[in-house]
C-alpha cells in the first residue's frame, strides 16, 4: 500500500498509509494499537473509497516523545493537517476508541471538512472524579513505561482490557517506540468534552457502534446517539466475541458500508 509522510503544525513527522479510490474515508485506530489494527476494516471500503489509515501521533511510525504536545486540539490538527497535505477538502471519519474522541473534536470544530462520522466504542466522558482516576492510571502506565520497558508497562493493563483491544495492543507492541507510547498518555491530563450535552452541536451524520466494557459504556453510546441531531445507533456491539482485527471489520463493516452510502458518501 502507498505509504505519506507530512509534518504537523510543530513539526512532528507523521504518517499513513492509503488504499483504494474515491471519495476520502480516514479510519482512526485506538489508543495502543497502530494503523495496523484497520487495515482489515480498509479492505473492505476500498472499492469505493480512497481510504486514508494514519498512525496517530504517538503510535507506530508517528514517533512524539514530548509529553507535552498531547492534546486534544493537537490531535485535530493533525488530522486537518493529513487532509490538507493530501489536498482532501472533505472526508468521512470513522474511529475507534482514541481515533471516535479525535473524529467527534473534528466534527464539533471544523463540520466543513467531515462528510459523516462514525464512531466505534466511544471513550467515556468522566465526571471530576472519574478523570482524576484515568490520569492517575495513566501516569502509573507511562511510569512504567519509561522505567521498566513497555512490555512490564502493559502486563497490568491487559487482564484489564476487552479481548480484541489487548489482541491488536500485543500486536502493536513491537512496532511501538516506548518513549512515545508514554509520552501519549499524556492526553489523560487533556480533557475532551465534559457533558454528553456539548455534543448536541454536531449535526455531521454520526453512526455509534456500542461499546461493552467500562472504558466505552454501552449507555454513554445510546445517550450520544440520541443527542446528536443527526445521530444513529449501531445494532452491531463492539464486545466479547471479537478477538482481532479481523473480527472488528468482519462486525462493523456492513452497517458502517450501508450507511455511508444512504448519506451518499460513495
Amino acid at each position: 500500500m502507498p505509504k505519506t509522510s507530512y509534518r504537523a503544525g510543530d513539526g512532528c513527522v507523521l504518517h499513513a498509509t492509503l488504499t483504494g479510490a474515491g471519495p476520502a474515508l480516514v479510519l482512526l485506530h485506538a489508543g495502543g494499537p497502530d494503523h495496523r489494527s484497520m487495515l482489515p476494516l480498509a479492505e473492505r471500503f476500498t472499492d469505493r473509497h480512497t481510504v486514508v489509515v494514519p498512525d496517530l501521533r504517538g503510535y507506530g511510525r508517528s514517533v512524539c516523545t514530548d509529553p507535552a504536545r498531547y492534546t486534544w486540539d493537537r490531535y485535530t490538527d493533525d488530522l486537518l493537517g493529513l487532509l490538507d497535505h493530501l489536498d482532501l477538502p472533505r472526508a468521512a471519519l470513522a474511529g475507534a476508541g482514541l481515533g471516535s474522541t479525535i473524529t467527534l473534536r473534528a466534527a464539533a470544530a471544523h463540520p466543513d471538512r467531515v462528510r459523516a462520522a462514525v464512531l466505534i466504542g466511544v471513550e467515556d466522558i468522566e465526571d471530576d472524579e472519574a478523570k482524576a482516576a484515568e490520569i492517575r492510571f495513566l501516569d502509573a502506565f507511562a511510569a512504567r513505561v519509561r522505567t521498566e520497558g513497555l512490555e512490564a508497562g502493559w502486563a497490568p493493563v491487559l487482564s484489564l482490557l476487552p479481548p480484541l483491544v489487548g489482541e491488536l495492543v500485543r500486536d502493536a507492541v513491537p512496532r511501538s517506540d516506548p518513549a512515545s507510547i508514554a509520552a501519549a498518555a499524556a492526553i489523560g491530563h487533556d480533557r475532551s468534552f465534559r457533558t454528553v450535552g456539548e455534543l448536541a452541536a454536531i449535526t455531521v451524520p454520526t453512526l455509534v457502534f456500542p461499546g461493552t466494557d467500562p472504558r466505552h459504556p454501552t449507555a454513554l453510546a445510546r445517550q450520544l446517539a440520541a443527542t446528536l441531531p443527526d445521530g444513529h445507533l449501531a445494532t452491531p456491539a463492539i464486545d466479547t466475541a471479537l478477538h482481532n482485527a479481523e473480527d472488528l471489520a468482519e462486525a462493523v463493516a456492513p452497517a458502517m458500508r450501508a450507511f455511508l452510502v444512504a448519506h451518499a458518501v460513495r
